[in-house]
């Protein structure tokens, strides 16, 4: 924008002479014609509001004079004169009932104590005096004393209004009417006050008996009224802020001979509406001001609004992206803007190619994003179809090996002792890396889960302890210490333990369990080859493991500690390893919170059936079938054994088995459609088995949807046959 020729003038400078030019005047004579009407207003309302205060206390205290009259007359009573109270509270509870307002009448002795009151029986037991001060100054000074407001015993706030009396023989009493506040609030009802305007009467303790907006009836009065009453003597008018936060005009009087205060605040706004009057008196001026001013600035004006309808252009330009091109100004300040404008079009289009840049790059990530994302969802599902595929072909091989262990054990030739105790170890070790790797599986993908239920973890601790007689281990614990717990996932962090501190060395492994603060600790320690800083701060990471030899005599995938800690975690617990260096042993605690004993001890497990069964085994791998068949007919049952799905349904139906224990993966037809089939045609009562590579949580789910009464992984052992063929054992 170019700089125009000739001297510039402040925007500032032109407004404030234009204001002076057409408001100066017209303010001057404006403020002295409302000041002038306001005050005198101002004054009139005052005066009219003390003066309706004075006649409303007047009202209030005419109302008070009444009870006090009706009082005065039952006292000159011949009947109470003559000292009869039983006769006298007959006309007391009369009286009561013929005024609506009041509650009840009381007749209180010299020294305080309640005689009678007419809500309740005579002769029934006193109630709390609920303004005991005005009693007492009434029998002390021996003249009417209106009381404070309060609430009596049935909830309703009334007015004690008394007065001294004596019988003949000159005894004093002092009689008393409980008056509800409503005929202080009909007084007030009558009035004609402003719109929005607020009455309120406040009784000798300075508490509200009646108001015009029923609100806070026996409390106290706003801060700023009591503030107002404290220092403005009998009566007066001041600024209060009412209840609900409104700010009024307020004007009270305390004149009253029963010490009560009448209070009337109304709104300020009728006080501006005197400035309306003050128009009339400088109409002219305006008129006269307005022609001048207008003649003055109409030239000044058009220059500001060409200059700025200029910039208004030129920011619609700047909005719509198009080019923008301010003409110069005389004005500085529309000068500066326009100035300003073109700079920022010039910082809009640079911008805009930025942005423009950085929208197609993010486009481009955005794309990349997706198809890295899109791979790695294929490479997550190849990988669990691959660990399944993978648990699969090392269990199947795995069975018949084992399988084949136990007949051995069953024949238990003493020639092959020592062979088949390396054999089966290794077995186990295997079963425990294939295992590892799919648990490390389902950590990764977020699938492991446990089954919490009531378990002692001190009988867990010894089964699992007795199960590893060749290891070197002593157990400290007590006879039972319960937690919520899975029970097979708990034995395997046991077990992760143990085989971690025998593969690293341990000649005298110890395992401690105790109850601590509400928790339970176990502590499994040995004695082998220790660990420094580094490892212990990396221990229970997957795949981690300490430097090792070539020979990697200690075994294993990295993975047992990561599992351990992810069931730890997963139980609401938390596990830690401790070691005081290389070659001085490690010590790992796991901390489980406690749990109550269950009422009932668990049902005892079915003993194996001992019945001659008829079993059809069905596997596609024949060494397996054949190893399975042999190692159940030495446990005494006749089998059958099928290849195929089809030679299963075959044998089915000549053989009739009683129990069907099925591979899944066979050549024609997986063992869920066989299972199906079997199920339907099959011997009434078939118990069916799934015996197979595939042990995922789907895939057990999958079994049971199929029929099956039960799920083994393979390799299944002795035991696990032998639970197979319990007939009446829960699915």
């Amino acid at each position: 924008m170019r700089a125009s020729g000739g001297p510039t003038l402040s925007l500032r400078h032109l407004l404030i002479l234009l204001t002076a030019i057409g408001l100066l005047p017209l303010a001057t004579l404006g403020v002295w014609n409302l000041h002038a009407a306001s005050e005198y207003r101002q004054r009139e309302q005052e005066r009219s509001m003390l003066d309706l205060a004075r006649a409303l206390s007047s009202a209030v205290d005419a109302e008070l004079d009444g009870t006090v009259a009706t009082l005065s007359s039952m006292a000159r009573s011949p009947t109470l004169a003559a000292g009869n109270i039983r006769g006298f509270y007959d006309i007391a509870v009369q009286q009561a009932h013929s005024q609506d307002e009041w509650l009840s009448v009381i007749l209180a002795d010299a020294d305080g104590h309640m005689l009678f009151r007419t809500n309740a029986p005579y002769g029934a037991a006193p109630a709390p005096v609920a303004d005991p001060a005005s009693l007492q100054q009434v029998l002390a000074l021996r003249r009417p004393v209106v009381g404070r407001i309060a609430r009596g015993k049935g909830g309703t706030l009334a007015v004690p209004v008394r007065i001294p009396v004596s019988d003949g023989a000159g005894r004093l009493y002092a009689l008393t009417a409980v008056v509800r506040p409503d005929r202080i609030v009909r007084v007030i009802e009558r009035q004609r006050t402003p719109v929005g305007s607020v009455i309120g009467v406040i009784d000798a303790s300075g508490a509200l008996v009646a108001r015009s907006r029923h609100k806070a009836i026996g409390e106290r009065p706003s801060p700023s009224l009591v503030q107002l009453m404290q220092t403005g003597g009998p009566e007066n008018v001041g600024r209060t802020t009412t209840l609900e936060g409104d700010d009024v005009v307020t004007a009270y009087t305390r004149l009253s001979h029963y010490g009560w205060t009448v209070a009337i605040g109304a709104p300020p706004a009728p006080l501006r509406a005197g400035f309306v009057s003050g128009f009339a008196l400088y109409g002219a001026a305006i008129a006269l001001s307005l022609a001048v001013c207008i003649a003055l600035a109409s030239w000044l004006a058009a220059r500001i609004v060409r200059g700025i309808e200029r910039l208004e252009r030129g920011a619609a330009a700047l909005g719509a992206g198009a080019p923008v091109a301010i003409a110069p100004s005389r004005i500085r300040e529309m000068q500066r803007i326009g100035q300003a404008l073109e700079a920022t079009a010039r910082q809009r289009n640079a911008h805009e190619d930025e942005r423009s840049r950085l929208l197609v790059s993010l486009k481009e990530a955005l794309e990349r994003q997706e198809e890295a994302l899109g791979e790695a969802r294929s490479a997550g599902r190849a990988k669990d179809e691959f660990l399944a595929v993978l648990g699969h072909e090392l269990r199947n091989p795995l069975s018949p090996i084992v399988a084949s262990l136990d007949l051995m054990d069953m024949r238990d030739e003493p020639a092959g002792r020592r062979e088949r105790t390396i054999m089966r170890r290794q077995v186990s070790h295997l079963k425990r890396l294939v295992d590892d790797l799919l648990d490390v599986s389902r950590i990764a993908s977020g699938k492991l889960q446990v089954d919490l239920r009531p378990l002692d973890l001190a009988e867990l601790a010894r089964q699992t302890v007795a199960a590893l007689p060749d290891q070197p281990i002593g157990l400290q614990a007590p006879a039972a210490l319960w937690v919520d717990g899975d029970e097979s996932r708990l034995a395997q962090v046991l077990n992760n333990l143990l085989s971690n501190a025998a593969r690293f060395g341990s000649s005298a492994t110890r395992v401690t369990l105790e109850a601590v603060d509400g928790s339970a600790h176990l502590r499994v320690e040995d004695n082998g080859v220790g660990m420094e800083a580094d490892l212990l701060a990396r221990v229970f990471e997957p795949f981690y493991q300490a430097p090792q030899p070539l020979a990697r005599h200690t075994g294993g995938l990295g993975l047992g500690l990561a599992i351990v800690r992810r069931i730890v975690e997963l139980h609401g617990g938390r596990v830690a390893a401790r070691s005081a260096g290389p070659g001085r042993g490690s010590c790992f605690e796991v901390v489980l919170p406690l749990a109550e004993a269950p009422a009932a001890p668990a049902a005892p497990e079915r003993a194996p059936d001992s019945r001659r069964l008829r079993v059809l085994l069905v596997d596609d791998n024949e060494d397996a079938a054949a190893t399975g068949a042999a190692l159940l007919g030495q446990l005494g049952h006749e089998v059958r054994t099928a290849y195929t799905a089809g030679q299963a349904l075959a044998a089915a139906r000549e053989f009739h088995p009683e129990v069907a224990i099925l591979d899944i993966g066979l050549p024609d037809m997986d063992g869920y459609g066989l299972a199906a089939i079997l199920r339907r045609t099959g011997t009434p009562g078939l118990r069916l088995v799934a015996l197979t590579g595939y042990g995922q949580k789907t895939d057990v789910e999958r079994a049971r949807a199929a029929g099956f009464d039960l799920h083994l992984t393979k390799p299944a052992g002795l035991e696990d046959l032998q639970r197979a063929l319990q007939t009446a054992a829960p699915a």
